[in-house]
């Protein structure tokens, strides 16, 4: 099997994102290959990555028209240009394609120590409990990423997929319960090559606005703390000003940037 990362540079923005690399091993995308550098679509959507040493000589470009002449519907409509390098910038700008979406990567300071954890009367923190909290987080999830294209529409399938994955551990699961008991909301984690990534913070429709969102991140930063970390990560949506706002109180600070283009 292709692996689509293997052109990965450290220290540069990851190529794909983690569902494009679960529907890659899932044979639900399609691949394209240079000797240097590999494609993928899905849904509509194309990522692409180019080796360091053969960058520059097109490698890019021939990867975006096999992608376009792809037949039956499958062409994308949409590219992701994670860290939206220059060249990036170049191939959007000569197909004609359009900047429609930002995704900002945040960075912080991983805590020394835990910040404090108090909750609102009646609500209590656990750690994710693998075979049995799949439907109740999945149900918080869908709510609370509702108007989210990629979170939002996860599934039984795609979860078991991250349970599989050498990253996770459900204790990076955090679970917020109202005093009934019902979810709330979650802080999942995902600790990776000394980064721990917010990988996402859910609170219910109905308790946002509550300050529910800032119990959930100080509960993540208190698991990340002590475990030797160079810094806290979490991606946001460069339009959602409530959520950019919790994130900076909490100091988050622009670290990197991912743009979505759409053909014209």
């Amino acid at each position: 099997m292709v692996d689509p990362a293997r052109f990965t540079v450290p220290g540069e923005p990851p190529p794909f994102s983690d569902q494009t690399l679960v529907d890659v091993r899932a044979g639900r995308a399609v691949v394209l290959q240079e000797p240097d550098g590999v494609a993928v679509v899905r849904n509509g959507e194309l990522e692409l990555v180019v080796g360091l040493e053969a960058r520059g000589h097109g490698v890019g470009t021939r990867l975006v028209e096999q992608a376009l002449a792809l037949g039956g519907g499958a062409a994308p409509r949409l590219a992701w240009a994670h860290g939206d390098s220059p060249a990036a910038r170049a191939i959007a700008t000569r197909y004609g394609w359009a900047a429609t979406r930002t995704l900002l990567q945040l960075r912080a300071p991983v805590p020394t120590s835990a910040p404090d954890q108090s909750l609102p009367a009646g609500y209590s923190l656990a750690a994710f409990r693998t075979g049995t909290d799949e439907a109740d987080w999945l149900a918080l999830n869908a709510a609370a990423f509702a108007s989210h294209p990629e979170q939002g529409s996860m599934t039984l399938e795609d979860l078991r997929a991250r349970e599989a994955e050498p990253w996770f551990s459900p204790d990076d699961l955090i679970l917020l319960r109202d005093a009934d008991g019902e979810l709330a909301g979650s802080c999942w984690l995902k600790v990776e090559d000394g980064i721990g990534e917010f990988y996402a913070v859910a609170v219910r429709p109905d308790l946002q606005g509550q300050g529910l969102g800032g119990v959930l991140m100080r509960a993540g930063s208190a698991r990340l703390a002590g475990r030797d970390l160079t810094a806290a990560a979490l991606y946001v949506e460069g339009d959602n000003e409530p959520a950019l706002a919790l994130y900076r109180r909490s100091g988050f600070t622009q670290h990197a940037i991912d743009v979505q283009y759409a053909a014209p």
